[in-house]
């Protein structure tokens, strides 16, 4: 089979290329899926960049998560028969035509949904999912901030926030508010030329009820800084390192960013702050997984949620999906294709 193995650390046009590798086979608990399409998220860039130690080292073929249909089945799973049209979460190795998966990590898409916008329900759609409904625990009038809220997760944060009936503020660059604003997003604010601890904390909220947090750095000190008596912050990246990544000296300011805390000061306030890590999730507590999993695919045939795809790049152009995603030009989810 063909896969695109990243081969070396650096610059998306000379890290890649495609090789053959042995077809996988399936354990006793997981499917063989012949991918239609794969998935690409911000931990593939942190991957390629060395900066994700979860990662294979190179060479390996890295890739959270796909689309496609099983071809064949352990002997101990019953429910995802041959011939079943899937997404899964595949724990690297999704840059390839074909992948194995836990069953407990995949689940049926349904009948005549795009496999593109499927493959953002995995990874995306789930860290949503999780940090939103299993961590913070949205309820109807809380204010709400959602960093990066034109991106994968937060696009779906901003969504299942207003399905709960919060009030929202979604930070994004100026080229992305229409798009922010057309899926819910009350109040939003242009990071670019606007400081979003000024305009919250000098607005009729004050501060807000929970934060979802995927920068770090010294966005979180300052998102910290807005968070009310009884407020929950969720975090679940530091797209901020990736300003480090030439930059030693930035890196610095990064882990300086976070600032220090005392415990006692969220204990008297009643305050919460909240790491989230889906890998550790999805291979720790795989049931949990799978109950998010298929939760976020009824929510998304219902309408509730509504996975947005930037752009479907053919596998060959892999480099220029990533070079995509670091311009900072997409939107939701950006996807591979493969020829099918």
């Amino acid at each position: 089979m063909k896969a695109i193995v990243l081969k070396k650390y650096g610059q998306a046009s000379s890290a890649f290329e495609f090789m053959d590798r042995e077809m996988p086979v399936p354990g006793d608990h997981e499917v063989l899926i012949k991918v239609s399409h794969s998935g690409i998220n911000f931990a593939d860039i942190m991957a390629r960049n060395g900066m994700y130690d979860d990662a294979p080292k190179p060479p390996s073929v890295i890739g959270y998560d796909v689309a496609g249909e099983i071809v064949s089945t352990g002997k101990q799973v019953a429910d995802l028969p041959q011939g079943s049209k899937v997404l899964a979460l595949t724990r690297f190795g999704g840059y390839a035509e074909y992948v194995v998966a836990s069953n407990l990590a995949v689940a049926k898409i349904p009948e005549g949904y795009d496999p593109a916008a499927a493959t953002a329900l995995a990874t995306q759609g789930c860290t949503a999912y999780h940090c939103a409904i299993e961590m913070a625990n949205l309820h109807a009038g809380d204010v709400v901030l959602v960093q990066a809220a034109a991106g994968g997760v937060g696009s779906m944060l901003v969504q299942l926030a207003k399905h709960k009936g919060c009030f929202v503020y979604g930070t994004a660059s100026a080229s992305k508010q229409d798009f922010i604003r057309s899926l819910g997003v009350d109040h939003a604010i242009d990071y670019t030329s606007q400081d979003f601890e000024k305009v919250i904390s000098e607005g009729a909220h004050k501060g807000v009820d929970v934060v979802f947090d995927s920068l770090g750095g010294q966005a979180y000190k300052k998102a910290f800084h807005l968070l009310k008596p009884c407020g929950k912050m969720v975090c679940f990246g530091a797209a901020e390192q990736m300003e480090a990544v030439k930059n030693k000296l930035k890196l610095i300011k990064l882990a300086y960013g976070f600032g220090l805390f005392s415990p006692i000061s969220l204990l008297m306030q009643s305050r919460s702050v909240m790491m989230v890590n889906m890998l550790r999730i999805a291979d720790l507590k795989p049931t949990l997984f799978k109950s998010h999993l298929l939760n976020v695919i009824s929510m998304a045939e219902l309408g509730v949620v509504k996975p947005f795809v930037s752009k479907v790049f053919p596998v060959e152009e892999v480099a220029a999906a990533h070079d995509f995603i670091e311009s900072r030009q997409s939107t939701g989810k950006v996807v591979l294709r493969w020829t099918v």
